[in-house]
């Protein structure tokens, strides 16, 4: 992936390979109007469940802050007593045509098997019984959710594309810091879609929104308004909500990084911004080790970050620690943390919480504070 990123960077900087980038998004851009046409058509079928399927989803390849939000979506809806399920593709595992994996509770596969993010996602739900499944077919994924688990609400991760499943609600996420993944479909851009198709979204949230200045983000409002001029906007911000102490599996405070030096590492789509939040912590990051998205440490690499970060904590994200090494503990000495962060809904809470509970229906049996918790979070 590196290597990829690395040769379209070069190529862009030569009229040809810009050129020939061009070409090669426009044969996708086809490719993506035919498959649509073909599932319009009906000579692809898309697929209903026995559930109401909420998609989070984005136009843009990474950036935009997905997993916390499919977070926040589970949580919200699960604390007030909905059967609740997430579909994962699990990006970057080994995977096993037709396989569905399941995490929940004890039940883990290690990240290799089940993907980074679902991994992840796994260590912060854990306790809530909230069962997450892996696999290419989120058709079968959902049958096994709905089926063995009863959920009756599933959350599809990153499935905007995703047209074999039927869905009731599509939630988009915008990165405010670059909402349009450079004006360029694949490869030349990151755009996975064109802009118009914000079009199909029935809720929108600008994430990051906090690190754009007000006019700019007010400009990116109506131009989304006009793209979609029905769905509800939001705007929503990602903050540190806790420190894992890595080798004590114990939160720490996060004022514990407050005026002290710190080695940051990272793989992941927005690593600026993740090094941006240790330093509005108080922490000083001396130290910026950057790798690819999904990046799979290898004990050489944290050998020479050992070698190399002179007695400093290190401090990375929940996704990158479930790519270290097994024998990590025996190459990283002293303190190793891990930051949560997760997704605070800065403008239209009220909107978020009731668009979902509204799409979800009743579920069986109301948790007795369910009135008092709405009123707490549309605060």
């Amino acid at each position: 992936m590196k290597g990829m990123a690395r040769r379209r960077e070069r190529l862009k900087r030569k009229s040809w390979g810009r050129a020939l980038l061009w070409s090669f998004s426009a044969l996708y851009g086809a490719a993506m109007v035919v498959r649509r046409w073909l599932y319009e058509l009906g000579a692809l079928r898309s697929r209903r469940l026995r559930a109401k399927v909420i998609c989070i989803g984005n136009l843009t390849t990474g950036g935009t802050g997905k997993t916390p939000a499919v977070l926040l979506a589970a949580t919200t809806l699960r604390r007030r007593n909905h059967a609740v399920a997430i579909l994962s593709r699990g990006y970057g595992r080994r995977a096993v045509n037709g396989e569905v994996l399941t995490l929940l509770d004890e039940e883990a596969p290690p990240w290799t098997k089940c993907g980074d993010e679902p991994w992840m996602m796994h260590q912060a739900l854990h306790g809530q019984n909230i069962p997450i499944l892996v696999s290419s077919d989120r058709v079968k994924a959902g049958e096994v959710a709905t089926n063995y688990y009863h959920s009756r609400t599933l959350i599809l991760d990153d499935g905007f594309q995703h047209l074999r499943l039927k869905r009731d609600l599509d939630v988009v996420l915008l990165n405010a810091v670059d909402p349009f993944g450079g004006g360029a479909l694949l490869p030349l851009g990151n755009l996975r879609e064109p802009a118009r198709a914000l079009s199909r979204a029935h809720m929108i949230v600008i994430t990051h929104s906090d690190r754009v200045p007000a006019d700019e983000l007010e400009t990116l409002k109506d131009v989304v308004k006009s793209l979609n001029p029905t769905a509800p906007v939001l705007e929503a911000a990602h903050r540190p909500d806790f420190l894992l102490d890595l080798r004590s599996s114990k939160r720490t405070k996060l004022s514990h990084l407050e005026g002290r030096k710190v080695v940051s590492l990272c793989g992941i789509g927005e690593p600026a911004n993740f090094e941006e939040q240790l330093e509005r912590l108080g922490a000083v990051v001396a130290q910026k080790w950057r790798y690819p998205d999904h990046h799979p440490y290898t004990p050489r690499e944290i050998r020479s970050l050992e070698n190399v970060r002179a007695g400093l904590p290190v401090v990375t994200t929940f996704k990158d620690f479930t790519r270290f090494p097994k024998d990590w503990k025996n190459l990283l000495e002293d303190d190793v943390f891990a930051l949560a962060i997760k997704l605070d809904i800065l403008k239209g809470r009220n909107v978020w919480i009731d668009t979902l509970l509204r799409v979800a229906g009743t579920p069986a049996a109301l948790e007795p504070d369910a009135e008092s918790l709405d009123k707490a979070e549309a605060e």
